[in-house]
């Protein structure tokens, strides 16, 4: 992964995610709790992260991301029978309704073995080497194809919570490599296939694919390493998370899509020939 400063983008701070939240809007009592607590554990997880907290990470201060490296032809050949379908995949924000506030084209596509810790089984049966691959990661939370058609621009925005980092590894990246990057905080960066990019997506990002073809990369969240008590806090949180409203209508929204994707997939294979 190649990372090239640019001091033009302004440096954001990292921040709780209330993205889409206007001054006129009134939070009920019980969410103005979570938002605090959320807030609260922010400010721990700024405090005792164990690796600092850089936009960028250099990818050598995680052992195991070279084992995701060597496993990215496998991966990629995992993707290539997923994409014989493309056309059926969803976009991302027909499974996460929140993600509408950055994106409400199609031409944001996902296909996801592990979301917000709850695994789709069909999917990792279709991507095997992908998911043992993935077991390498600690605290692994969430792991989808990212696949970016041409034209697509996902304006600056900050994920909703710092107590996690972003895995990009770069399968599909069609030049040319100055129509095609994602900027975190101020720094530029362009994917490579075969190679690891990890930042911290609680920072103001963006990203774009401005060539003619199709990028894809390997979306993967995982717990960002901290210290006592920042740990401990962000282990409640994240496990708590699932039970909360956005995230239950996503895990149903992507249950529905699955089962649609395999019944016909069951009809194609029992279509008489």
């Amino acid at each position: 992964m190649t990372v090239l400063p640019n001091s033009a983008a302004p440096h954001a701070q990292q921040s709780f995610g209330t993205k889409g939240l206007q001054p006129m809007d009134r939070p009920s009592r019980i969410t103005r709790f979570f938002m605090g607590i959320v807030a609260f554990a922010e400010r721990l997880n700024l405090k005792y992260a164990k690796l600092g907290n850089p936009p960028v990470y250099d990818t050598a201060t995680f052992p195991w991301a070279l084992e995701i490296e060597k496993a990215a032809p496998a991966i990629r050949a995992e993707l290539d029978r997923i994409l014989t379908r493309q056309d059926e995949l969803p976009s991302f924000q027909d499974i996460s309704a929140d993600v509408k506030t950055i994106s409400t084209d199609n031409r944001w596509k996902t296909f996801f073995l592990l979301g917000f810790g709850v695994r789709s089984d069909q999917n990792i049966a279709a991507c095997p080497n992908t998911w043992a691959a993935m077991q390498k990661i600690p605290g692994l939370t969430t792991v989808m194809f990212s696949i970016f058609e041409p034209g697509k621009h996902l304006p600056a925005h900050r994920g909703p919570y710092n107590g996690v980092l972003r895995l990009h590894l770069g399968l599909i990246v069609p030049e040319p490599r100055d129509k095609l990057a994602i900027r975190v905080a101020d720094q530029i960066c362009h994917w490579q296939e075969g190679k690891v990019l990890i930042f911290d997506d609680a920072y103001e990002h963006e990203a774009w694919n401005h060539t003619d073809q199709t990028r894809v990369v390997l979306f993967v969240d995982f717990v960002k390493p901290l210290k006592f008590p920042a740990r401990l806090v962000n282990w409640l949180l994240m496990n708590l998370a699932v039970f909360t409203p956005f995230i239950r209508e996503g895990l149903d929204n992507h249950k529905e899509w699955e089962r649609k994707f395999y019944a016909e997939a069951e009809k194609l294979r029992n279509r008489p020939t």
